[in-house]
């Protein structure tokens, strides 16, 4: 009988390259991870891992497991989600990761709605990058959270995690009031074209909002020279305003824009969703949540500070 446990371990192999990685996000040593996968192998009959390098690679017959431990875990989430759904009321800790312009904008909304709703609910924010949502997901650390993704950044498929739906917005152009905004309604390379020599302002690298900016801009035939990386959306205004650079911000973030900073829409978009654990969405904490941060979206024009 293979243990469902050590085929987490494997999935999270698959997912994170590295027994190393896996340890750390588990709060396992990497021996003991180690010894877990070995077990699953003699459980397994066949190969499951092999040596490439100093790195251990998932065999033919370990990606299998790793399809079938997906549905495996799947099935477990639903059989919570439903056993959840039994009980009486919603209650207890509810962990909620946040991009954070997540924060302001859609969060204390949703929680005063959860608290009016299921006062029993213990809702804890955790700030989180859109990108590593899924591990966090995965490992534990969190039960829901909301993501995004721009045009030129799509998610990236994951059969670990299921998203709804909950906001799309247009980007913006933040500039300097000098030139004055471009004509409405061009493309890329008449928006941002004029720019192509000034510094950029972006978020910082290695986000969805920095890959976002870099390939738009590449988009419009130029390569940014990207002076501030700053993941605030007021400071990324507020550097516009006084003509320090060019910048993207969505809509939610134009709410309280600066004088002096020109805001040109762009033919791109910003996609809100929120996202759990393959199978639960069905938990009634999760389907509470989601209720509440589509009435905050629906309820409130947003006041959006930061995030990237």
């Amino acid at each position: 009988m293979l243990d469902v446990r050590r085929l987490h371990l494997l999935r999270e192999l698959d997912r994170r390259g590295t027994i190393a990685a896996v340890a750390e996000a588990l709060s396992f040593t990497a021996s003991a991870v180690s010894q877990q996968l070995s077990v699953l192998e003699r459980e397994a009959g066949v190969p499951l891992l092999e040596r490439s390098g100093r790195r251990v690679v998932l065999t033919p017959a370990g990606r299998t497991l790793v399809t079938h431990a997906d549905a495996v875990l799947e099935r477990l989430e639903r059989a919570v989600s439903e056993l959840a759904g039994a009980r009486e009321g919603i209650g207890g800790p509810l962990r909620i990761g946040t991009f954070p312009s997540g924060g302001p904008a859609i969060v204390p909304a949703a929680l005063a709605e959860l608290a009016l709703r299921h006062p029993a609910l213990e809702p804890m924010v955790r700030e989180i990058d859109s990108a590593r949502v899924s591990d966090g997901l995965r490992a534990g650390e969190l039960d829901v959270a909301l993501v995004h993704d721009y045009d030129f950044v799509p998610a990236s498929p994951d059969t670990t995690v299921d998203q709804v739906p909950l906001l799309e917005e247009p980007v913006y152009l933040a500039t300097g009031g000098a030139a004055g905004p471009a004509a409405p309604g061009g493309t890329l390379v008449d928006l941002l074209g004029p720019w192509a020599t000034s510094p950029w302002i972006t978020a910082r690298e290695g986000t969805t909002g920095y890959a976002m900016a870099v390939r738009a801009c590449q988009a419009a035939g130029f390569q940014p020279r990207v002076r501030h990386q700053v993941n605030d959306f007021r400071t990324v205004l507020a550097l516009a305003a006084i003509g320090q650079g060019a910048g993207f911000v969505p809509e939610m973030a134009t709410a309280h824009a600066p004088d002096g900073v020109v805001l040109t829409r762009l033919p791109l978009f910003r996609r809100s969703k929120v996202a759990f654990r393959a199978g639960g969405g069905t938990h009634p904490a999760i389907a509470a949540f989601v209720a509440a941060a589509r009435t905050a979206v629906h309820t409130r024009s947003g006041d959006v500070s930061s995030g990237a």
